[in-house]
């Protein structure tokens, strides 16, 4: 099964909710591993802040803390503003700073969950498309016919060895089954098809 793909952010960005004299600033950045989303939350870490509420997902992993705030209300609708919005590989991280009034679980529902929401829905976003990087040898005589399928493509290198051509390129995952069917018609199943790596790509 081919890799779908994801809308990310395309880069780091923030922004600031008042509401009854707590400040709610959001900050969100794209990553790739949890590792990273963990990073990002020491980097951003003030100590001047009450509360450090996050979440993060990375395809199917998800984590999210309320970080001393009642249970429920922070960390979840944080989450809940990056699945709302179709976004992975993306972590929120939302620091307050108490104004003197609580505002109740509600309150904080709707604070943190609209802080992070607002914070993601002005970022600027990319699409991530994923791709496979491929290796191809086949004999001399289908080089033109070859290079005719693979001329739109990203060729990395080309070249020749005792058994024909043999050439490198990146293509989009979900063209690559009916570009490994073409070859095989056109070399009569003559061609060596190989797969080198699962690129994220963009």
């Amino acid at each position: 099964m081919s890799r779908q793909a994801r809308t990310t952010l395309q880069g780091f960005y923030s922004y600031t909710l008042e509401v009854k004299h707590s400040r709610f600033v959001a900050q969100a950045a794209p990553i790739t591993s949890p590792a990273e989303a963990l990073a990002f939350l020491q980097s951003v870490r003030d100590a001047e802040a009450t509360h450090h509420c996050w979440a993060y997902k990375v395809s199917s992993q998800y984590r999210f803390s309320d970080d001393g705030e009642p249970s429920g209300t922070a960390g979840r609708p944080i989450l809940s503003a990056i699945e709302g919005q179709g976004l992975d590989g993306v972590m929120v991280v939302v620091r307050r700073y108490f104004g003197g009034i609580k505002l109740g679980a509600g309150g904080l529902v709707r604070a943190y969950g609209g802080a992070a929401s607002e914070c993601l829905r002005q970022a600027p976003k990319q699409v991530l498309v994923p791709k496979v990087r491929c290796a191809l040898q086949a004999p001399f005589e289908f080089s033109n016919t070859l290079f005719r399928l693979l001329e739109r493509l990203h060729r990395e290198t080309e070249s020749y060895n005792e058994a024909g051509l043999y050439v490198v390129f990146t293509l989009e995952e979900e063209q690559l089954p009916l570009l490994q069917k073409q070859i095989q018609d056109q070399t009569r199943g003559r061609a060596i098809f190989e797969l080198l790596e699962r690129l994220e790509g963009t």
